[in-house]
């Protein structure tokens, strides 16, 4: 079975939006040249040769700092897990929203809404 290009394209799309949004959380634990990488490659969506010809190095290096980049930041996720809490949480905003007119099941989300404050599941 053959795969899309436009398959392929959608998943790369997704994942360079779960890079962003780690970004968004870690960016900072990141070192000076990895931001300025990263930046360029997943917020400027410049190619491996565009970014290597600004900052005078080669593109294999360029690579091998985007591959850490990301591994560092799934790494910092796994650890640390402030995208999941947060996408957690606006789900659980969204619920609270959709049942607004429901006062018993209002409370139990609240609950569950602390419940990830403190490290833990929902439903």
């Amino acid at each position: 079975m053959a795969i899309s290009t436009a398959y392929l394209k959608g998943l790369n799309m997704l994942a360079k939006i779960r890079i962003n949004s780690l970004l968004d959380c870690y960016e900072s634990l990141l070192t000076d040249k990895q931001r300025k990488i990263a930046a360029y490659y997943y917020r400027e969506d410049l190619s491996l040769q565009e970014i290597a010809e600004i900052e005078h190095i080669s593109r294999s290096a360029v690579y091998d700092s985007v591959r850490h980049c990301r591994e560092d930041l799934e790494h910092y996720e796994s650890v640390l897990n402030i995208l999941c809490a947060s996408n957690k949480r606006a789900d659980l905003y969204d619920l609270l929203e959709e049942n607004a007119d429901h006062p018993d099941q209002i409370r139990k989300l609240v609950q569950k809404c602390r419940n990830t404050e403190m490290g833990g599941q929902h439903e």
